[in-house]
């Protein structure tokens, strides 16, 4: 494994995207818990890009332009869903004094599908691993699974350091109502911008 893949795979985590931002409202929301749960969700979330890419769905992807705008506008519209939530006060990033107030179930759910319904995440894995996959004997796709779960790992270790941090303020933010109303107001119109990003991108 290449120091170059690490560190062009630190680089990418440790950029704040949906995921990041997804667990830090967790983190606010409800508490360390919840926001390693978040952090497990969105990594969880990767698996079927790297199935995707392994098994070769991501060049159809990459090559259907139908199959691309579906699953990127059905990414689009359940960003605008989290951004509505968060201004109704409902939903992934309602913050709560009580750590309890969502299951670990759904928490999971919305993780999940941050991640999954992002098309530009399969063809990243599709075009991002293979560079680093040996040719010299062996499975290419078992380097694809080792690289893959290398990256994953990164993801689940760098999300919780930013959930944990968001968690260790929330007590201090918790208990200021005008400062919780600007944090909500600003996580919606994180995801809004997300949503026109993601909408805006091309294959």
């Amino acid at each position: 494994m290449s120091t170059e893949f690490l560190l062009t795979s630190l680089v990418i985590v440790a950029t704040p995207g949906t995921g990041v931002l997804f667990t830090l409202a967790a983190g606010l929301a409800r508490g360390a818990r919840a926001s390693v749960v978040a952090a497990f969700a969105c990594t969880l979330g990767i698996v079927p890009h790297m199935v995707a890419a392994i098994t070769g769905l991501a060049a159809l992807l990459h090559t259907s332009a139908v199959a691309f705008q579906l699953i990127k506008y059905l990414g689009v519209a359940y960003l605008l869903y989290m951004a509505w939530s968060t201004l109704r006060e409902k939903g992934a990033l309602t913050v709560e004094a009580d750590e309890g107030a969502r299951s670990v179930r759904s928490v999971i759910v919305a993780g999940v599908l941050v991640n999954i319904l992002n098309p530009k995440l399969t063809i990243f894995f599709f075009a991002f691993l293979p560079q680093f996959v040996s040719a010299d004997g062996g499975s290419g796709v078992l380097g694809m699974v080792q690289l893959s779960a290398v990256f994953m790992l990164l993801t689940f270790a760098i999300f919780a350091v930013y959930g944990l941090f968001a968690a260790g303020v929330r007590r201090h933010v918790v208990s200021r109502p005008q400062v919780m109303n600007w944090m909500r107001r600003t996580f919606a119109a994180s995801f809004v911008a997300l949503g026109a990003r993601l909408a805006l991108t091309s294959r």
